[in-house]
């Protein structure tokens, strides 16, 4: 029994496994919605419900992680056994508008659901306060522009509105809060200022914009009134006029009031800590336009502008003159009118850079001029304190120029071919400005008008230029032209082909004489010609000035030391050295020094062959002496053997004395009998011992 329960305890618990191992489920897809829709009204409650789509094998409880996303940031999670979550917004603000979406992990499958927009119209009503209700003129009014429960980035718009004119806006950007505050600067004339606020945050769909705030007034206090400004006798005056202007203002305070009267940007007068100013002045013409007086405190400014205007008492007196540009010593009368023929005071004057100088108080000048009276006229006319100048008027007085100088700049009158020629005309006297007119030949080559000299340069030399240059000066002087003296130039020719020849050419004799000839194709006389030797540095022999293109140089008596190489160089006043190609010199001996050489060598040669004769003949007869050696040699051993044989003795005896006897009894030394093949070799003497001499023998020694 008890196996049986066992049995059957075993089975359940498999049946249990193997159902339990077979729970499978799949994620069809997982949805997202928006109640009551996707755009909600600001305040409104709504949902965010978020569903997964679940296949099962069985029917079995599965747990589910439900996980909501707004923008990216987590927002709401939970966990249930339903397919189902809801995320509740009671209250919907902008702030919750964005994108949406859920996340559901079961098990270890998760499954993201698409995302979905979410707008919530309409923002909350901005809140504006103001740090003060009530200031004064140039202070300072901040407020304060608060969106509840709003999220930044944020854009606030604060208005400044006054009556009668279209309210002045201020825009601020917020990127980390939900208000934003502002200064404004309260000026002159408001009165009473009204303001307020609106937001703006930026949607999918562009900007979206809330109400306008509550509206704030603010009063402004007046610490002195706008400035008034009179004239007397009145704002129309003619010439002549004493004119008084007075500025005035009210205000609390005293202290820091400042009032400056002005003529356009020209300040006329201004007091402080007062509360009116006083100026006046004798009107003329230049006293008509706009003035203002304006009264500052601290910030505050305010201004009152008036427009006045001066008739013309007479017009500005006229200077003419009897002519404008005279010569010296000539008369010149000026007079000063005015239109209308009104009495007035003149006076002449002349300007000068220290001021004007009075001439004469008269309306007519004559005087007789010089050069010094150069400059510029003007007269002046008074009526009833007004005084008016005339337009200056320039006079000119002329002395005539003196006759012209014309010289070459680098002194010289000459000039390089090829080279530029410049040329300067110069007039000592005569009143500027003086034209100068270049020629060459007659031809006008330049205009120059200048002070007192001029400058040509003329690139055009030609080979055939020699002359011809002259130049003209004039000024408004009723004298005319003065001409210069007609300047003659030279025209240098450079030199061109240098060359240097020698007679004789090549070798020349010791102690003769040699001519060297240097000559050049081209180039002005005078010359100078140079001879030079090339050695380790080179050597000035001969230099000559020539007013010829050639030049000879006679070197006497040359030597052998005067071998090597030669070359001239030739230039004139075009400062150009010009070389001519080297030649080579040999010096060599004269026709008697090779005779005596040659006889010298001669009788050389003649005592080398005697000699060489001599030696050959005493050499052919040493030739015979082996023949004559060879018969003697019997007597040889005889008397070698005599030596050995015979006993010493006390007799005479005869020592070897490089002699021997050959058969005919006669001596011969033994340097002759020797061959050409013992004239090397030692001799060997013998000593040979003599008992009995033979009388023949004694005969032959004696003899």
């Amino acid at each position: 029994m008890y196996l049986a329960l066992l049995v059957i305890f075993l089975q359940c618990s498999e049946l249990y496994a193997q159902g339990k191992a077979y729970q499978v489920f799949t994620f069809n897809g997982v949805k997202i919605k928006v109640e009551p829709s996707d755009k909600v009204k600001n305040g409104a409650p709504m949902s965010i419900i978020c569903h997964a789509d679940i296949s099962k094998n069985t029917d079995f409880q599965l747990k589910h992680n439900f996980t909501f996303f707004k923008d990216g940031k987590l927002v709401f999670m939970t966990i249930s056994d339903k397919e189902d979550a809801r995320y509740e917004i009671p209250v919907a603000k902008s702030a919750d508008t964005g994108d949406y979406e859920c996340r559901v992990k079961a098990g270890d499958k998760l499954v993201i659901s698409k995302p979905i927009y979410v707008w919530v119209a309409g923002m909350t009503k901005p809140i504006l306060t103001a740090d003060k209700k009530e200031v004064s003129e140039g202070e300072i009014v901040k407020l304060r522009c608060e969106l509840p429960k709003e999220v930044p980035p944020l854009e606030f718009f604060f208005r400044k509105i006054k009556t009668n004119s279209e309210p002045i806006e201020k825009r601020v950007a917020e990127q980390n809060q939900n208000f934003s505050e502002m200064e404004y600067y309260v000026e002159a004339g408001d009165n009473i200022l009204q303001f307020d606020c609106f937001g703006k945050r930026q949607v999918k769909s562009g900007w979206e914009s809330s109400q306008h705030s509550n509206k704030t007034l603010v009063t402004v206090k007046e610490p002195f009134r706008k400035p008034t400004l009179i004239t007397t006798p009145s704002n129309n005056l003619t010439e002549g006029d004493i004119i008084e202007f007075e500025c005035s203002t009210v205000a609390t305070e005293m202290r820091g009031i400042e009032i400056i009267f002005q003529k356009n940007r020209t300040i006329l007068n201004s007091v402080r800590d007062k509360k009116s100013l006083k100026y006046s002045t004798l009107a003329t013409q230049e006293d008509s336009g706009e003035y203002l007086c304006k009264v500052e405190q601290g910030a505050v400014s305010k201004t009152t502008k008036l427009n006045v205007f001066v008739s013309e008492l007479f017009p500005k007196p006229t200077l003419s003159a009897s002519m404008t540009q005279l010569d010296e010593n000539k008369d010149l009368i000026l007079n000063c009118s005015i239109n209308g023929s009104r009495k007035a005071n003149f006076s002449i004057l002349r300007k000068s850079s220290s001021g004007d100088i009075l001439l004469k108080k008269s309306r007519i000048l004559a005087i007789k001029v010089n050069v010094n009276d150069t400059g510029s006229y003007t007269c002046k006319a008074e009526v009833k304190g007004i005084v008016k100048e005339s337009k200056p008027v320039r006079i000119s007085v002329y002395a005539p120029v003196s006759k012209p100088t014309l010289s070459v700049v680098s002194g010289s009158p000459e000039v390089v071919l090829g080279k530029p020629l410049q040329l300067i005309c110069h007039s000592v006297m005569g009143t500027p400005p003086i034209t100068f007119t270049f020629y060459k030949g007659n031809e006008i080559k330049k205009n120059v008008t200048n002070d007192t000299y001029a400058t040509f340069l003329d690139e055009d030399i030609g080979l055939n230029d020699n002359g011809g240059y002259k130049c003209d000066a004039r000024n408004n002087h009723s004298s005319g032209v003065k001409t210069s003296n007609i300047l003659n130039v030279t025209v240098i020719v450079p030199i061109r082909g240098a060359s240097l020849g020698s007679v004789p050419y090549g070798e020349v004799e010791v102690g003769s004489d040699t001519a060297f000839l240097c000559s050049v194709m081209e180039g002005s006389w005078p010359i100078d010609f140079k001879f030079f030797k090339k050695t380790d540095h080179e050597v000035l022999l001969h230099e000559v000035r020539e007013y010829s293109d050639r030049t000879i140089w006679h070197k006497k008596t040359m030597k052998r030391k005067d071998t090597g190489t030669y070359y001239c160089m030739a230039s004139n006043r075009a400062s150009v050295d010009v070389r001519s190609h080297p030649i080579t010199i040999s010096v060599i001996l004269a026709a008697w020094q090779k005779g005596v050489i040659a006889a010298f060598v001669l009788t050389a040669m003649a005592g080398a062959g005697a000699v060489a004769l001599w030696w050959f003949l005493r050499k052919k007869k040493k030739a015979k002496g082996p023949s004559m050696e060879m018969s003697g040699s019997a007597l040889a051993p005889n008397l070698t053997n005599e030596k050995l044989t015979r006993p010493p003795s006390d007799g005479n005896y005869y020592s070897g004395s490089g002699y021997i006897e050959d058969n005919e009894n006669h001596m011969k030394s033994t340097d002759e009998s020797k061959g050409p093949d013992l004239e090397s070799a030692e001799v060997d003497y013998t000593e040979v011992e003599v008992s009995t001499l033979d009388p023949h023998r004694e005969n032959i020694w004696a003899s």
